[in-house]
């Protein structure tokens, strides 16, 4: 099994942590996590891909074992994220990459194409959103509406995203077989957004997702002139981003491959054995391993 390593590096003064594995000659993937969790979720795919390329999954600032300043000394945008995870992509000398993005890591990701579109190779999205259709409205109407008003009732509504309750729901609704999903993957998140002062970070990128539709209809123009390679491999039961946001990448770009699967948002935990392939597969024909 190949080895994964766990690194800090220090990225416009703020101390963010990555996990790296493979060769560093080796055509890289970046993994870009979601809420609310960090590069913990690759912890099984890496070893699964390594023998080829070499990939580099960071936390966002706030996340993980990164550093989670407080919001009067960061400005949590998902602008500012991108910002330090470009920056952190120059410290490591990657220019050349491609990228599989999940939740919140699909709108980051989306920000290093469109600024810099001839670095991105390949691109694998998984429950990652770029259409307004890949939203399901059940979840999203509360958050709409804190975007609206931040009063009392609506932030107390949002703040239920924080719970232990809602965050196993993230992981367990929609999966085939709640048994196969650990508990160490919603113990650990909740222990990390329980952080002092860390409710106000996850309140204010609540409020800057609503940066982040406005931008797709930039998303779909890199689509439909660069024609990235991209794999769209989906839960079809995610009660976040449902199966219609898979379905429309293929609009923009003809060539996109869409896998609808049985399982939930955090695919990994429970379809690794079919996602591992399917990836190896997609970018052997695009971006060789070595």
């Amino acid at each position: 099994m190949a080895q994964v390593h766990h690194r800090f590096a220090d990225i416009q003064g703020h101390r963010l942590f990555y996990r790296a594995a493979g060769p560093a000659d080796a055509p890289a993937l970046v993994l870009l996590h979601g809420f609310p969790t960090s590069s913990f979720m690759f912890r099984h795919l890496m070893p699964r891909l390594a023998d080829g390329y070499h990939l580099i999954a960071p936390d966002h600032l706030g996340f993980g074992f990164s550093d989670a300043p407080g919001v009067d000394d960061f400005d949590y945008t998902f602008d500012a994220l991108t910002d330090l995870t470009a920056g952190l992509l120059g410290h490591l000398g990657l220019d050349r990459y491609a990228l599989y993005v999940q939740d919140y890591g699909a709108p980051i990701g989306w920000r290093l194409a469109l600024r810099a579109p001839e670095a991105v190779t390949a691109i694998v999205t998984q429950n990652g959103n770029a259409y307004d259709e890949g939203f399901v409205e059940d979840f999203w109407r509360p958050v709409w509406a804190y975007q609206r008003d931040q009063g009392p009732e609506n932030e107390q509504a949002i703040r239920q995203a924080l719970s232990l309750d809602l965050i196993k729901w993230q992981y367990v609704t929609g999966v085939p077989d709640e048994s196969l999903v650990s508990p160490d993957t919603w113990h650990h998140d909740f222990q990390q957004v329980s952080r002092p002062g860390n409710d106000l970070v996850q309140l204010k990128l609540f409020r800057d997702y609503a940066t982040n539709s406005p931008m797709y209809p930039r998303v779909h123009e890199y689509l439909r002139a660069h024609q990235p390679p991209l794999l769209a491999v989906w839960g079809r039961n995610d009660p976040i981003f449902g199966p219609a946001g898979a379905r429309a990448f293929v609009r923009d770009n003809p060539k996109a491959e869409v896998r609808l699967l049985d399982g939930g948002h955090f695919l990994l935990e429970t379809a690794l054995d079919e996602v591992a392939p399917m990836i190896r597969e997609f970018l052997g024909t695009r971006v060789p391993a070595r």
